[in-house]
């Protein structure tokens, strides 16, 4: 006899519907769905739910971009702590960054995606690609796609080893090691940035997108063209074009945990995160101070992304979330997406923090569509209990 597949967990008194919109999403999707979804209110947790054969909510997976969250919390943290300034350039803490015409690109530059280096001209390799101080040393020497300043665009597979090399280069750490010290192992947090081989058991592997044949239609009329600018920020001008579905199932990728796309993580894990950078939980005051999250969260790059060749906005790194994506959240939210649909975020306004994740990669990409009916239930319970 099939077991009945229904979505676990619990949610708070208020939150019902929160619950009712994830239903809606196992009731809408393929066969063989499964997620997680998790939030929190001021530290609190308010949602903790799941779904799909075998999955709890301590079941692990690749996040993809969300993983820049991370690398960009680290960052705000070094600031934070007067280590790095946004508006000293780069080449002040990595010299060999200046080559090519990128001497006076500041740190606040580069991490609005402004920098113009979204990848290497002749593409990375499955090993550099996991070895964010690899990709780093060829990006130093790379030649910007746009006059860095001018324009921004999206460094999707860069951004997380750029960003590291300048923290290695301030504190002869590597950004990883300073997660893992000041935010994953305090709190105890299922976002690894680097695998550990005792968790593996809990890793579950990403799932080819299902398109409906409108949308399969839609891929086959326009296929990827290896040297677009996105395809150079995805690696897909490279002599192996990297697989952007199948980047997490990488062991390698997994346990070196790239910046930029090497995370893994629960949804638990994602809005934890989130929780603690910016409300504080468990009785801790937050990581981040007021005065940091409300810098990290001003728009620095919006408009049209040379590389997604569509609107979006940058924050200090973060997304913009309340931007470009849900513009019902309060002003100055920060979080970031994934390719695979995953999603997090925090609105330091209304007190939100948000992890969402699935297993089957989500057409075409980013964060997956059900997000935003997920969100504005959370965000609307959270208006009604005050």
């Amino acid at each position: 006899m099939t077991r009945e597949i229904r979505v676990e967990g619990t949610v708070a008194d208020g939150y019902e519907a929160v619950r009712e919109e994830f239903t809606a999403v196992l009731a809408n999707e393929l066969p063989g769905y499964e997620g997680q979804l998790a939030a929190s209110v001021r530290g609190r947790t308010v949602v903790d739910l799941w779904v799909g054969p075998d999955v709890t909510g301590e079941s692990l997976y690749g996040v993809y971009s969300s993983t820049k969250g991370a690398a960009h919390l680290v960052v705000a943290l070094l600031v934070q702590d007067g280590v790095l300034e946004l508006d000293r350039p780069v080449a002040a803490y990595w010299p060999e960054f200046a080559a090519e015409g990128k001497g006076a690109v500041t740190l606040r530059e580069l991490l609005a995606h402004r920098v113009g280096v979204v990848g290497a001209s002749a593409g990375f390799s499955p090993e550099e690609l996991a070895d964010d101080r690899a990709v780093a040393a060829r990006l130093a020497a790379q030649r910007p796609f746009w006059r860095p300043g001018t324009a921004f665009g999206y460094h999707a597979f860069s951004i997380g080893a750029l960003a590291g090399e300048v923290v290695f280069r301030a504190t002869g750490r590597t950004l990883k090691e300073v997660y893992e010290e000041r935010v994953r192992a305090p709190y105890g947090l299922d976002f690894f940035l680097g695998l550990p081989e005792e968790h593996e058991g809990r890793f579950r592997s990403v799932q080819p997108m299902a398109p409906t044949a409108e949308q399969a239609a839609l891929l086959d009329a326009a296929p990827p063209q290896p040297q677009t600018l996105a395809a150079i920020a995805f690696n897909r001008n490279a002599p192996e074009p990297t697989d952007l579905e199948s980047v997490p199932n990488s062991r390698l990728l997994r346990a070196q945990g790239p910046a930029s796309i090497g995370g893994v993580a629960s949804a638990r894990g994602l809005a934890g995160m989130y929780a603690a950078a910016v409300f504080g939980v468990d009785g801790r005051e937050p990581l981040l101070r007021a005065d940091t999250v409300a810098e990290f969260g001003q728009v620095q790059s919006v408009g049209h992304d040379l590389v997604a060749g569509a609107f979006k906005a940058f924050a200090v790194g973060f997304q913009a979330t309340s931007v470009a994506v849900y513009p019902f959240l309060g002003a100055g939210t920060i979080g970031h997406s994934g390719a695979g649909g995953s999603q997090a975020f925090a609105d330091p306004r209304g007190g939100l923090a948000y992890g969402y994740t699935r297993r089957r990669f989500a057409f075409p990409g980013g964060p997956a569509a059900e997000n935003e009916r997920l969100v504005r239930a959370l965000h609307e319970a959270a208006l009604a209990t005050g």
